[in-house]
């Protein structure tokens, strides 16, 4: 496409400015202090107040994010809004010319998503996808070495996050841990939303990253937590390449970096993708640890707008992860686990699975499903996608 030339600052909208909107808030002073945007506008259904915002020229607010894109000349729209709005937002913006950075999930269904990405393709705008663990320079630096045969063929790729949330965690919106809401599809599972991340970024190191890529998904959805949705879950997803596990909780008993795991016939690399770090163990040589920078998302797309640099998650590269949270859409509702498997912790008011932080990492290392490692609570799900 053509870019837009020397025309920075570039005009920004953000639709979704609080809860995790206030790190996009932040991310987009970072930038307009570098003289690469400036904050036109904020669609919030209340405006933001000064105390919010603290913004040296308060910029436009309005709850009509059709109008507040028209009467501030956006050149990019941020939309970091419930699951369930990705969609219709996406394709406003799409609509009028203004080019996106949407948040993950980019949508609630593979339908939803093609909606999605092939109107904005028919618009002609350009859309990124916000995982930003695949801005980091880690992820092709481990793909190269893949390349290079420096683990032997690999074996498969294993990812486990075990992190905490409290029961308020469920409560910070309506939509939070459901899985339909008003008729409409939300998925608010742990791995399509707050670990959808490890998932991306093992199916980026496989280098399986489009729909097509997509074979076969088994799925294993659990929750400790009074919610419609999962909160102790694992897939395993079967590539044209290999293998991958991916197996995650919100409800661990000492929470940790989330990481993605791979496994080659002489060595493994893990990456733990929140903090770029790499531990790279062969055969025959001691281990290196490595430390990698990160590319912006909203940066890389300003990039790409006005020097035309390449862009790091589009809409097609996020097929694979979509295809993902398809199937876990289509998975029975997840299964509640019996009361003698958790325990409220004492004075932080968050439920804990016993020996999740095992499991998590178990299937990792072993490729394997809870159900395989003896977990008497997992059920599998099985949705073949071709």
């Amino acid at each position: 496409m053509s870019t837009l030339g020397n025309t920075l600052p570039l005009p920004v909208v953000l639709a979704g400015a609080r809860g995790h909107g206030r790190w996009h808030l932040e991310n987009i002073r970072r930038l307009q202090d570098k003289g690469l945007v400036r904050l036109a506008g904020i669609c919030e259904l209340t405006p933001l107040t000064e105390e919010e915002l603290d913004w040296d020229q308060l910029p436009e607010q309005s709850a009509d994010f059709g109008a507040l894109l028209d009467s501030t000349g956006a050149a990019i729209a941020v939309i970091c809004t419930p699951i369930p709005t990705h969609t219709d937002l996406a394709l406003t913006a799409a609509a009028k010319g203004v080019h996106l950075l949407l948040e993950k999930p980019p949508a609630p269904s593979y339908a939803e998503f093609r909606r999605m990405a092939d109107g904005v393709a028919a618009a002609g705008v350009v859309c990124q996808i916000g995982f930003q663990s695949l801005g980091s320079h880690a992820v092709p630096a481990i793909r190269k070495l893949i390349a290079e045969g420096a683990l032997g063929p690999v074996v498969g790729i294993g990812a486990a996050g075990a992190w905490a949330r409290d029961e308020a965690y469920y409560r910070r919106a309506p939509w939070a841990g459901r899985r339909r809401m008003n008729g409409a599809d939300v998925i608010d599972g742990v791995l399509t939303n707050p670990l959808a991340h490890a998932v991306a970024t093992a199916l980026a190191l496989d280098g399986s990253t489009r729909a097509e890529d997509v074979e076969r998904i088994e799925t294993e959805l659990l929750r400790a937590n009074d919610i419609e949705s999962d909160d102790t879950s694992c897939v395993r997803i079967t590539t044209a390449k290999g293998r991958i596990t991916v197996a995650a909780t919100l409800c661990a008993e000492r929470p940790d970096e989330p990481y993605v795991l791979v496994h080659g016939g002489s060595g493994r690399i893990t990456l733990w993708y929140k903090q770029d770090r790499v531990l790279v163990q062969r055969s025959g040589r001691g281990p290196e640890e490595l430390e990698y920078d990160r590319t912006d998302l909203l940066e890389n797309l300003v990039e790409h707008l006005t020097d035309g640099a390449e862009l790091l998650v589009t809409p097609e590269s996020t097929g694979a992860f979509m295809k993902v949270v398809e199937a876990i859409r289509q998975a029975p509702d997840p299964v509640e686990l019996p009361a003698d498997a958790w325990e409220l912790l004492p004075g932080e008011n968050r439920r804990v699975v016993h020996g999740i932080d095992g499991l998590v990492a178990a299937a990792a290392d072993t490729l394997a499903l809870y159900s395989e490692l003896g977990a008497s609570w997992a059920l599998p799900n099985e949705v073949s996608t071709r």
